[in-house]
């Protein structure tokens, strides 16, 4: 990058809020657009992210009880019309195989020889699939509580795709347990539900509210849907998890039965719940500025890039040598549970471009190295956190001594930030036209970073719902679980409201 540019991203979160998006995606080397339309290749610095956060979350499912197992991507048509809800809910974005084997046409090109007997869906979510299978494993109380968990990837036929947030095919995790009881199996929900807060915020550093959805946003065929809900750099709102109590409904579908502890059969009660590699497209519009991707240390793929400065062959050994014995030094230390991840830039080319293809990938703290930084025993530090002039030369053992320290200080400082900037664009209104004004922006054409979360009474009322969505694309995000009673009127209705929820509008 050149000096005469002020960002090393063009153009910024303020001039083109989507087109930021999707140049620091591309500046990053996190993702491309694949020759399938709606699909994406996730490339191996974007997939390195997405391991961690399995690795992460597979260890918090695990210290849960649950277990990873895996089913099939075809699902018969006729399994997906067993539940009503279900079926209607995902109707429109079903991919469908209704042929097999490919043979050689008269013309010499390809076409399909046979029709299959029952079309196939391809897998848009499992709970049928994995209901079958249950039903046979179910048998009685002593087989209860069942938890699984499978890492998979999914289709769901979009029309209007954007890397990371929405794509026909992304990959993601979905648990389904089977409980004896409603008690136990709210309780799944809700626990799993914590479990996704918990790591949001430790790892990603996002701060999300935890809360139910409406009825219109109900998952297809649940008793009730929990969610958390991150507040993105333009005031958007992410969904990036749910969780959700299914009560019997998929149970009878699948007649998962059980002989209870007085000899009776039950139906049983499920749960499933789920993340995907939408939290990666959250963790760039959570954190990242106008230079670039920004990452927490507790799920970048390296801590830290090591840059040798070399302006003469002759010095090269000597500077690559003392990078290589602080690389070794560092990859030593402990962070999160897992070795301190380094990287030694030894490529050709310029100090300053080397410089800037790290910061535009986001990672937490760079080093430069260099003859006169050897002759100190020192190293001159970047943070990512910070801006990029704000290098310091620091000597090598305090470095080393004070990195895990630093870390943590990036780690806690970006969550502090977005909660902070959260807590800004949340606002409490109680009159129809400051709704309208909040989330009208104000430059129709091409809006401009506005608006945020709107806490506002609501009655219940569906046709709210319908009314607000039509007119200003806004949504109920969810009814928070730590919300309070409190007597008011519904901000659009003036029906009579017992609480608040949160408006926002929504990737």
């Amino acid at each position: 990058m050149g000096k005469q540019n002020k960002t090393a991203i063009s153009p910024t979160r303020a001039e083109d809020y989507p087109e930021w998006y999707q140049q620091v995606v591309r500046a990053a080397d996190l993702a491309e657009p694949s020759p399938v339309r709606g699909c994406m290749v996730i490339k191996p610095w974007g997939y390195s992210i997405w391991e961690n956060i399995q690795r992460v979350l597979d260890g918090m499912f695990k210290a849960t009880g649950h277990q990873n197992a895996y089913f099939p991507l075809f699902i018969p048509m006729s399994f997906l019309q067993k539940e009503a809800e279900h079926v209607e809910g995902f109707a429109k974005e079903c991919a469908v195989v209704t042929h097999h084997r490919l043979e050689t046409g008269a013309d010499g090109n390809l076409v399909p020889a046979g029709a299959l007997d029952e079309p196939l869906i391809v897998r848009p979510t499992s709970e049928t699939i994995i209901g079958a299978m249950f039903q046979k494993w179910v048998q009685s109380y002593r087989d209860l509580p069942l938890l699984i968990n499978q890492w998979a990837n999914v289709v769901r036929w979009e029309m209007r795709t954007r890397l990371f947030l929405r794509t026909t095919e992304f990959l993601w995790q979905e648990g389904h347990t089977v409980h004896a009881t409603a008690e136990e199996a709210q309780e799944e929900t809700r626990r799993m539900l914590d479990v996704y807060v918990d790591f949001a915020e430790r790892y990603l550093a996002v701060p999300v509210l935890k809360g139910e959805k409406t009825e219109s946003e109900r998952f297809p065929g649940a008793v009730s849907t929990y969610a958390i809900e991150g507040m993105m750099q333009d005031g958007k709102a992410l969904q990036m998890g749910t969780s959700h109590f299914l009560g019997q409904n998929f149970a009878k579908a699948s007649d998962i039965r059980f002989q209870d502890e007085s000899g009776g059969t039950a139906y049983a009660w499920t749960t499933s719940w789920g993340v995907s590699t939408r939290l990666v497209g959250g963790l760039i519009m959570t954190h990242s500025d106008d230079d670039g991707l920004v990452l927490p240390p507790r799920i970048a793929p390296a801590h830290i890039v090591i840059l040798p400065i070399v302006h003469k062959d002759e010095v090269r050994g000597q500077v690559l040598e003392y990078c290589e014995r602080l690389a070794a030094e560092l990859r030593a230390l402990q962070y999160d549970q897992r070795p301190l991840q380094v990287e030694l830039d030894a490529r050709e080319g310029r100090g300053g471009e080397k410089m800037w293809s790290w910061i535009k990938k986001g990672v937490p703290i760079w080093l430069e190295a260099g003859p006169r930084d050897i002759a100190a025993d020192a190293v001159f530090v970047g943070r990512r956190d910070r801006g990029p002039q704000a290098r310091v030369s620091q000597p090598r053992a305090e470095f080393v001594g004070s990195v895990l320290t630093q870390l943590d200080e990036i780690q806690n400082g970006l969550f502090e930030r977005a909660r902070a900037f959260r807590d800004q664009h949340t606002v409490r209104i109680d009159s129809k036209d400051a709704f309208y004004a909040f989330f009208t922006p104000a430059n129709a054409e091409k809006p401009e970073i506005h608006g945020g979360f709107a806490e506002c009474h609501w009655s219940g009322d569906p046709a709210v719902e319908e009314a607000v969505k039509a007119d200003l694309n806004v949504t109920i995000r969810c009814i928070p679980l730590d919300g309070q009673e409190e007597a008011g009127t519904c901000v659009i209705s003036g029906k009579r409201s017992k609480r608040r929820v949160v408006f926002g509008k929504a990737y």
